[in-house]
């Protein structure tokens, strides 16, 4: 699967459990919409996921990516109920990074 940098990289900051990385995916202004919330810029985006991270071990992947719907299906893991599920998630980037995700 061909998917662009950012998100190759977002796939295996998520896999290594590393928030900090993750959060660099991100432009400082980027929107992260999950489970109803909304997360605001990088510091934010990078709390959210470290306790994701420390609270199910979430791991991602890729089944599915599409440039022009600017979209991912993933199958996600972890230690949390119903595991494992297969999420989609929407982007828009801004030179080269995320600017919004929206996981459903």
């Amino acid at each position: 699967m061909n998917l662009p940098i950012v998100i190759s990289d977002l796939v295996k900051a998520q896999n290594n459990f590393d928030s900090t990385e993750y959060a660099n995916c991100f432009t400082e202004a980027a929107v992260v919409i999950d489970e109803g919330k909304t997360y605001n810029g990088k510091a934010e985006i990078q709390n959210w996921i470290k306790k994701a991270n420390d609270n199910y071990k979430v791991k991602m992947k890729p089944l599915e990516y599409s440039e022009t719907e600017q979209m991912l299906k993933a199958e996600i893991s972890g230690s949390f109920p119903g595991s494992p599920v297969v999420l989609t998630y929407h982007y828009e980037f801004t030179n080269d990074l995320i600017q919004s995700l929206k996981i459903v």
